[in-house]
Parts: structure tokens; C-alpha cells; sequence
């Protein structure tokens, strides 16, 4: 069979997986979630905790970390004549403008102006060609300071719990404001985790993809490469080039965590998995049967069925092998998804 000519359906990578297996709260401390660790050579699984990952990284590995900061970026709208809307911050545009997902979406025509706070309403200004609406913004003081204020953290919506900790959403590592969700993988890391890491010569090298639909949005098409991507911000800095670059061309592994570091190093990667520091929107999906140019291994938490993150996955191991660490990860009880336990492919 000639896989070039494979035509994927999103049935493809269902998986059945009962419903208490999704991690409804994290775990403390962050590094004692557990860690299944796949080799792709030996075809192997192994079952370890989250804070053993020291012992399958070496020195000179480069781990890819991914430094969004989710915001609280679910905001609750009130129309004029009293109806209610729930808005999602997507994209920034610009200071005052952004993408925004909202529910329902009939409310939202163009020129429409919605209250949030006495402090904080929004006008519609734009509708875009997949349905999101963009707003411009109506405030006085720091936007940021503001939706602190009347956000709340955008959980997914399979995990029924209320958060008691907001900072449990979000990395050690995180820095840049803008993600509508978390980089899930790397919510395992401690200071600690990485220090000792460090120590052992591991060099840590820095992404920033805002996590927004273009990771979460599920696949509606039923050929898979009928679905399209919703672009989401990236940037590569210089520093992270040259140390990306030093290790390809020294033959030493490049790990990313988490797959929108995944998508960020191959949207940049030329085709010997060198870098250019850049920045810009990326629409990237990976699938089966794409190798990676610059990714050797990953750090994933387990992913839903059907979604294009299974789907990237399975281009470092293929389809039938990620399936079947899914259905060993369900046998053996792992959590699944945003709270849930960590993957180590290798």
C-alpha cells in the first residue's frame, strides 16, 4: 500500500474510552502525575510517574518548552434588550481588537454593542469566514488588569469541576499572555523537575504558541484532510534557533513538550529541521504519514478521540501503534486529557 496515498477518515483514530477515565482535578504535586513512556524503536511500554522523566532524557537533549500564558479569557455579555452571551477570547489583533468565539453566535451581528462590567463592553465589528466574530474592546485602564477581573479561566468543557486554583491551568514556565487553553504537557513540571534537568545537562529552549481553536477545535470533516486549521500565533526567538540548530547539527535529540511546540518547531523548520527565528500565524495540522523534520521525541498528556492531536501524534509512532498505547493507557487506568497523565514517545 502506498502510504503517501493513504486518505485518513477521522473514524481512523477513535479510540473507546469510558468516561471515568477523564481527570476532572490535577494532581499535587504536578510531577507525580504518570508517565508512559513509549519507545517507537522497541515498540515497548513502560509505566513510570512524571518525575522519573530525568532518567530518559540525557545531556545535550534540547526539551522545547511552549511559555503562552492562559488568560481568563471566557467572558460572560449582556445584549441590550437583556440577552445573554458567553465570548471566548481567540486572537489579539491589535490593543483593543480581538477574535473572539461566541454562543450564541445569532446575537453577534456586525455593529452590535455588548456589556461585560461596568468597566469593560465590546462592539461587533467583523464576522470571519469560519463564524468567529471580532470585537473591539470599550474600557478605561489595563485590559489585562480588567479581564483578571471579570474572566474566568477557560476550562474544557468535559471537566465538570470547579478550578479552586487558577495558577493549576497554567505552566511554571509561563510568561506571555494569550492562550485561550493550556499547553497541557507541560503542566507536569516542577521548578524542581527542571532544575534538576538542567543540572543534568539538558538544555531547555523556549516556544510561544497561543493555544487557541486551531488546537481544540474538533474535526468535523469526515477525510480528514478536508479540515482546516484555525491559525494561531507563534514565535521563535534567536536564542531558541541557535539552540535548536546546534543540536540537529550535532546529531543530539530534540524533544518538544507538548504538541503546540510540535506545531511551532515544524511551521518553522526547514526540511533538515533548522530553525529561523520568526514570528507569525501558523495553520499547520499534522498527520499521518508526516515525518518530522525537526522533532525526535514528545511529551504529551492522552488526547480525544477523533482530534487532531491524536492524529500529530501518531506521526512519530503511526496510527495502529498510538491506538493501541491508548487502549493500554485505558486498560491500566492512566487519566486522560487537560488534567490527566503524561505520554513520553521516544
Amino acid at each position: 500500500m502506498d502510504m503517501e496515498k493513504v486518505q485518513y477518515k477521522k473514524s481512523d483514530f477513535y479510540y473507546d474510552l469510558p468516561e471515568e477515565r477523564i481527570a476532572q482535578t490535577p494532581v499535587y504535586p504536578r510531577d507525580s502525575s504518570r508517565l508512559l513512556v513509549y519507545d517507537t524503536k522497541t515498540k515497548t511500554v513502560t509505566d513510570r510517574v512524571f518525575r522519573d522523566l530525568e532518567e530518559y532524557l540525557h545531556e545535550g537533549d534540547v526539551l522545547v518548552i511552549n511559555n503562552t500564558k492562559v488568560i481568563p479569557a471566557r467572558m460572560f455579555a449582556t445584549t441590550k434588550n437583556g440577552g445573554r452571551v458567553e465570548i471566548l477570547l481567540l486572537k489579539r489583533h491589535n490593543i483593543n481588537t480581538w477574535e473572539v468565539l461566541m454562543r450564541p453566535g445569532k446575537k453577534g451581528k456586525i455593529g452590535v454593542t455588548m456589556s461585560i462590567s461596568d468597566e469593560l463592553s465590546f462592539t461587533v465589528k467583523d464576522i470571519t469566514d469560519s463564524g468567529e466574530r471580532v470585537v473591539e474592546f470599550h474600557y478605561d485602564g489595563v485590559f489585562e488588569d480588567i479581564i483578571d477581573r471579570v474572566g474566568v479561566m477557560p476550562l474544557p468543557p468535559y471537566i465538570k469541576e470547579k478550578l479552586t486554583d487558577r495558577q493549576r491551568y497554567n505552566t511554571v514556565y509561563s510568561k506571555v499572555d494569550g492562550s485561550a487553553a493550556a499547553p497541557t504537557a507541560g503542566l507536569h513540571f516542577t521548578p524542581e523537575l527542571l532544575s534538576r534537568l538542567k543540572e543534568k545537562g539538558v538544555e531547555i529552549a523556549e516556544v510561544l504558541l497561543h493555544v487557541g481553536l486551531g488546537t481544540f477545535r474538533p474535526v468535523s470533516e469526515e477525510i480528514i484532510t478536508d479540515h482546516k486549521m484555525h491559525s494561531e500565533y507563534y514565535e521563535v526567538s534567536e536564542k531558541t534557533a541557535e539552540i535548536v540548530n546546534r543540536a540537529k547539527a550535532e546529531g543530539r535529540r530534540v524533544i518538544a513538550v507538548g504538541t503546540t511546540s510540535v506545531r511551532t518547531l515544524e511551521s518553522v523548520a526547514d526540511e533538515k529541521g533548522m530553525l529561523r527565528a520568526c514570528s507569525g500565524n501558523t495553520e499547520i495540522f499534522l498527520y499521518p504519514p508526516y515525518k518530522m523534520k525537526c522533532v525526535d521525541g514528545l511529551v504529551t498528556n492522552f488526547h480525544l478521540p477523533e482530534s487532531t492531536l491524536i492524529m500529530l501524534v501518531a506521526c512519530l509512532t503511526g496510527r495502529e501503534e498510538i491506538l493501541s498505547v491508548y487502549k493500554y493507557a485505558v486498560e491500566k487506568e492512566y487519566r486522560f486529557f487537560s488534567f490527566g497523565d503524561a505520554c513520553l514517545i521516544l
